[in-house]
C-alpha cells in the first residue's frame, strides 16, 4: 500500500491510499479520484517526506524505516520537480514574481537565478528553496 499526498487544482491537501503507482495512474486518469472538500477530479501528486517500507518493515507489529542515501533522495527529489514543475530556465525570478503579484497563475516553476535575483525575490516575501544541481555519471 503506498499512500500519497494529494491536492486539487483549488489547493486542497489529502491523502490518497493506492495498491501501487499503476493504481494511482490508473483512477488518476479516469477522474476517479476527487477533492473531498471541493469535489473537483483534477488531482496532483504533492512533495511529502520520504519513508521507504519493505515486505520485512512491519517487525513486531511496528514500522520500521529503511535507511535511504542522501544521493537516491536527492535523486528522487531531482525526479519529482522534472516531472511536476515548468521549467522556465533563467527568467525564474521574473515569472516567480508575476505568479506572487497574482499576474500569472499559480503554478509550480524550476530554473536559475543569480545572487542579486534572490535576494529580490526574498526581499518581495517570495517563497522557494534551492536544490543543488548535479550530474549523475553514466
Amino acid at each position: 500500500m503506498i499512500i500519497y499526498d494529494l491536492k486539487c487544482e483549488k489547493n486542497h491537501k489529502f491523502e490518497g491510499w493506492f495498491k501501487d503507482r499503476q493504481a494511482w495512474n490508473s483512477q488518476n486518469s479516469q477522474k476517479l479520484i476527487s477533492c473531498p472538500v471541493c469535489n473537483s477530479s483534477n488531482i496532483d501528486i504533492v512533495p511529502s517526506s520520504i519513508t521507504i517500507m519493505g515486505k520485512d518493515s512491519r517487525a513486531a507489529g511496528k514500522l520500521q524505516e529503511k535507511e535511504i542515501s542522501p544521493l537516491k533522495a536527492l535523486q528522487v527529489l531531482h525526479q519529482y520537480v522534472d516531472k511536476n514543475f515548468e521549467d522556465v530556465g533563467n527568467k525564474f525570478a521574473e515569472v516567480a514574481l508575476k505568479i506572487h503579484s497574482g499576474e500569472e497563475e499559480k503554478r509550480n516553476i524550476k530554473g536559475t537565478t543569480t545572487a542579486q535575483e534572490e535576494e529580490n525575490l526574498k526581499e518581495e516575501g517570495v517563497h522557494f528553496i534551492k536544490i543543488p544541481a548535479f550530474k549523475m555519471d553514466s
